[in-house]
């Protein structure tokens, strides 16, 4: 173990546009770099969207090569705390960890972001398996605490993740700039939906509650930002549908504060969720959410009050709240306005000096014992 700085090491699958990786791009924007050092690696070669937004926050990425267990062993072997946020990665760590001396192994910790019964049996298997070697736990919502092994449970910490209010402040008139080039017309009711293609996301329950929605409540337009895997197959189910530009596959956008300004409604309809980041942005640019009740949604949504909940893959549901949110003006007015409150709930600032404080306790622990493992 070093004297200095504290070293961190974190662990990531990719930088792909994710919730995971926008949470850990939030806490490398405020971390304290006079008693931390930080080291980020990634394995996935497709995933490099935030590549550039890490550099500009003075953390340079390193994407390790395909055989990389040397690599990360010696990564292992340089580092004070390792925090993953893989479950497959988190696996790997624990594991390496053991091949080195005693003295050289770092304190292990890991954050679930995801509900377990997300990840493939053999991923839940081997993280259960591993995860005592763990120093410490955490997962970003009771919901995915409570998703998790029952013999595991109580070791997880719920910590919430927050954002950085400040990032989403954007000037005068973007609000009617974006609904121009939009072509929205100022009566029309804009949903907005950030989610990346992939199946947890459920956009065949989306785009179905859209056209069920459509001919009940013509006011409503739909934007959805977001890439992945199942790129061609939704731009062929939007065809199937017949949504036309009512509902826009708007593909990977950086521009989302100013895309927040110009909606009136964010909305997910997804079948599995963790802390989603976008409801927290949502909430802090005043949109009312309409959501599925998965994950940890509705520890963030409060039913009628500042959104309205449904549950997983009832498009039926999905598009009654559509309805029933475009309809009401001045209900979806007081829900946007008790939307704002909910986002003062959410500081990146207050999660990240908690982890700070776990980090040094546990760092400063292994140094007294002359060993990183507890």
């Amino acid at each position: 173990m070093s004297d200095g700085p504290i070293r961190v090491l974190w662990l990531v699958k990719g930088l792909g546009p994710g919730g995971a990786e926008q949470l850990l791009l939030l806490s490398a924007q405020v971390a304290d770099r006079t008693r931390f050092t930080h080291r980020l690696i990634f394995v996935r070669p497709d995933k490099t969207h935030l590549v550039a937004d890490f550099e500009a926050a003075g953390l340079v990425p390193e994407l390790l090569p395909a055989h990389r267990v040397r690599d990360m062993r010696a990564a292992l072997a340089q580092a004070d705390v390792v925090h993953a946020h893989s479950p497959v990665l988190a696996s790997e760590a624990r594991l390496l960890s053991l091949t080195l001396p005693r003295a050289q192994r770092p304190v292990l910790i890991s954050t679930e972001h995801n509900e377990w019964t997300s990840h493939r049996r053999p991923t839940r298997a081997l993280n259960a398996l591993t995860s005592p070697l763990d120093a410490h736990r955490w997962a970003v919502s009771e919901q995915v605490r409570d998703t998790t092994w029952a013999t595991h449970r109580r070791r997880y910490e719920v910590l919430i993740h927050g954002i950085d209010p400040q990032a989403l402040v954007v000037p005068d008139g973007t609000r009617e700039r974006l609904r121009r080039e939009l072509a929205v017309a100022d009566d029309e009711v804009l949903v907005l939906t950030v989610a990346n293609l992939r199946a947890n996301k459920d956009y065949p329950n989306l785009m179905r509650a859209a056209q069920l929605a459509l001919p009940r409540a013509p006011r409503l337009r739909f934007v959805a930002v977001g890439q992945g895997p199942l790129a061609d197959e939704m731009a062929a189910r939007h065809a199937e549908l017949g949504l036309g530009d009512r509902f826009w596959l708007a593909g990977y956008r950086r521009d989302i504060p100013e895309l927040m300004a110009a909606a009136d409604v964010f909305a997910l309809a997804s079948a599995h969720e963790g802390l989603p980041v976008a409801v927290m942005e949502a909430f802090a640019a005043g949109l009312p959410v309409v959501a599925t009740r998965v994950g940890g949604i509705p520890g963030q949504v409060r039913d009628g009050v500042d959104g309205l909940l449904v549950p997983r893959r009832d498009a039926q549901a999905l598009a009654a709240a559509f309805v029933t949110i475009a309809g009401d003006d001045a209900g979806r007015s007081a829900m946007g306005a008790a939307a704002r409150e909910s986002a003062g709930r959410y500081d990146i600032r207050v999660t990240m000096a908690r982890q700070e404080t776990m980090y040094r306790r546990l760092a400063g622990r292994s140094r007294a014992q002359g060993t990183g493992g507890d």
